[in-house]
């Protein structure tokens, strides 16, 4: 006879596949553990819904604290949340559990995102995302309707899943596209982003869950633009035009379509767009900006929608060189030497340093004795030769090769719009007081964004008139970003390095368009100097905290960044004492044993383009008056060493441009030698 069932209660049903959790061997926690989160653990699987409610509010409460947060994690609380209470009855408790997931993802790293959407949270979301909208779409009762504390719950929940659909696509590129993938998640915001129906807070999140989602995605940008529901690209190009955090949001959110669907300058999409029409609006954002207000505004702060216009703003810049240069050229990418050449080989230990350039080099091209008088490329310019087009290859890369052809600056309206409307409002809160968090967010920013456009604009080649339209709009510019930005920063004598390097990379920016034009006021040549030597007195010092495992790209230090302008600052127009006063400093460097390796680099790098051209008066005036041949001569031989000396597994970038390096220097230095003065 078989035995009667027993009736089910809903209790605490042990999981068959959870390993029992041990105490923490920390007293402490041991005591935390027992005190307040067993007791709370057992009440979300109580079977009072009353008792369940409470402990899922309970958690999301004491979840940010990082102790309880990692017990609560050790007691697989994810588990039960996503088995138990985001189905329960209680909306209160789907509101509740939503949160504490949100809390985690917030607080914890990438990966734990990574573990969410392995176990199916995305379904999870979809269940709910379709619940809010058959909510907000009802006619029976309508949503306006219901009860202001129903409202609230509604969004709260909203608020928790755009939040974590943020997080989730920060974390990996396959959750990404899943999550743009699906039509449901997309309604939503879609809806939200189109219609007056969320509050202020609500619209914004949406927003910010749609930048997150939409950068790079051109599935997205093609949804957006296809919508017919809610007609999305329609109102967001409306709002866009307007004022305020919802015309800032929606900038951001259409930047990001027309940089993934292409529509540039040359190639606008529907209705003439490109980022031309979002930057008077930002423009507009920006002059709004004083330094007293930082304040609440509504739902956001006037510095958080700051800092989004200015984050626009320098993406703008930044994705813009894809209409003036063609092809990916990185500001600090590596020479482009002989490509079939493979670098110093290791195990050549004793091949001396002119055998290397002839058994390295040749493959690709002409021999050094060839190379003086025949030249391989053109290089634009009647006074370079071709083994200093070689040799001045790594800036090569850097200015790109044809410019963009004549024409009217017209012709490049969103060039226009950020020279005209955007730079006098970036050059103005660059120099915003400094008494709070806020301004000197701003101030980052906007030195961020400046930045940008400068080394986009840098990168254009305006050797013998090219792009001569860009350089006239672009000269008094940038002129007055060195006299207005760049030389405060100087003459403060700043101790702060990490805005001394922010101003070091856009003074080498617009130092490579001016040139020895560039504005002498203060001998700001000096100042580098001195700001490269702070800048090696603080390397040399142990940092605090350093990320562990965080790698970082020696060519972005503040010394490489000195280096590079005062290479530039050197360059033909400029004074002869200014030219040598950076040329000695720079074979000085070269020769200290202390001297980082990409600082090396760099100073060759710039030795090379400043002395690179004989007919230069420096040439004679400055290099072989005061004999750099001999010092960098002798320099070859620990060029090699110095290369050789560098892992390539652990740093291939350096030990690349190392070898580079050392081909040009051996280049140079023959060069040379055949075309000394008489």
């Amino acid at each position: 006879m078989g035995k009667s069932r027993r009736n089910r209660v809903r209790g605490n049903r042990s999981d068959p596949i959870a390993k029992p959790v041990k105490p923490p061997s920390d007293p402490e926690l041991a005591k935390l553990r027992e005190s307040k989160i067993l007791p709370v653990l057992r009440d979300l699987q109580s079977p009072e819904a009353k008792s369940r409610t409470a402990a899922a509010g309970a958690i999301a409460n004491i979840v940010q604290d990082a102790r309880c947060r990692k017990l609560l994690l050790r007691e697989q609380v994810v588990h039960i949340v996503l088995t138990e209470t985001l189905t329960d009855n209680s909306i209160d408790s789907r509101t509740a559990g939503w949160e504490i997931l949100k809390v985690l993802a917030q607080e914890e790293e990438a990966d734990f995102c990574v573990h969410l959407y392995r176990l199916d949270i995305l379904t999870a979301i979809e269940h709910a995302v379709k619940a809010i909208l058959e909510t907000l779409t009802a006619t029976e009762p309508p949503f306006a309707k219901l009860l202001k504390a129903q409202q609230r719950l509604v969004w709260d929940i909203t608020s928790s899943l755009l939040t974590l659909l943020s997080l989730l696509a920060l974390a990996r590129e396959e959750i990404l596209e899943a999550i743009v993938g699906n039509q449901t998640i997309l309604r939503l915001l879609f809806r939200l982003a189109s219609t007056d129906i969320a509050p202020q807070g609500i619209f914004e999140e949406a927003m910010s869950c749609l930048m997150a989602l939409s950068e790079d995605s051109l599935q997205l940008g093609q949804a957006i633009i296809n919508d017919q529901e809610t007609r999305c690209y329609d109102v967001l190009l409306k709002l866009a035009t307007g004022a305020g955090p919802r015309a800032v949001l929606s900038c951001g959110v259409l930047h990001n379509v027309f940089s993934s669907l292409q529509w540039l300058d040359h190639s606008p999409g529907k209705d003439g767009t490109c980022d031309a029409v979002l930057i008077p609006s930002l423009a507009r954002a920006l002059e709004q900006v004083t330094p007293s207000t930082a304040t609440t505004n509504g739902s956001s702060s006037h510095s958080e929608i700051t800092q989004v216009a200015l984050e626009i703003l320098a993406s703008i810049g930044t994705d813009f060189q894809e209409t003036l240069v063609k092809g990916n050229r990185a500001p600090f990418g590596p020479a482009q030497t002989d490509e079939e050449w493979d670098g110093i080989d290791d195990a050549d230990a004793d091949a001396d340093a002119d055998a290397m350039e002839v058994d390295q080099g040749s493959d690709a091209g002409p021999e050094e004795d060839e190379e003086g008088e025949e030249g391989e490329d053109d290089g634009d310019g009647g006074e370079d030769d071709s083994v200093n087009s070689e040799i001045e290859a790594d800036m090569d890369l850097v200015t790109g090769g044809e410019g963009s052809g004549a024409g009217d600056i017209n012709d490049l309206p969103t060039l226009r719009e950020l020279i005209q409307r955007a730079v006098p409002q970036l050059i103005r809160l660059s120099n915003i007081p400094v008494d709070s968090e806020e301004a000197l967010a701003i101030q980052s920013h906007s030195l961020s964004a400046l930045n940008n456009i400068a080394w986009t604009i840098s990168c254009l080649d305006f050797a013998n008139g090219e792009n001569a339209n860009v350089f006239g709009a672009w000269y008094p510019t940038a002129k007055k970003i060195w006299r207005k930005t760049i030389a405060p920063v100087l003459e403060a004598d700043s101790a702060d390095l990490k805005l001394a390097t922010q101003v070091a990379s856009l003074a080498w920016a617009i130092a490579r368009v001016l040139a020895g034009e560039t504005p002498a006021d203060g001998s700001p040549h000096r100042k580098f100097i001195s700001l490269y030597q702070a800048s090696r007195n603080q390397s040399q010092q142990p940092e605090p905290n350093p990320s562990e495992g965080e790698e970082q790209d020696p060519f972005q230090g503040l010394g490489v960044k000195c280096i590079g302008v005062l290479g530039s600052l050197a360059r033909d127009p400029a004074p002869l004492e200014v030219n040598r006063e950076v040329g000695v400093f720079l074979v000085t460097l070269m020769g200290q044993q202390t001297t980082p390796p990409a600082d090396i680099i760099e100073a060759l790098d710039q030795l090379f383009d400043v002395y690179g051209d004989e007919e230069a008066p420096c040439d004679k005036q400055v290099f072989w008056k005061d004999g750099f041949l001999k010092h960098i001569e002798e320099f070859v031989p620990k060029m090699k060493a110095l290369a050789k000396g560098i892992d390539k597994r652990t740093q291939a970038e350096l030990r690349t441009r190392a070898d580079e390096a050392f081909l040009n220097l051996g280049r140079f230095v023959q060069y040379k030698k055949k075309h000394a003065p008489k």
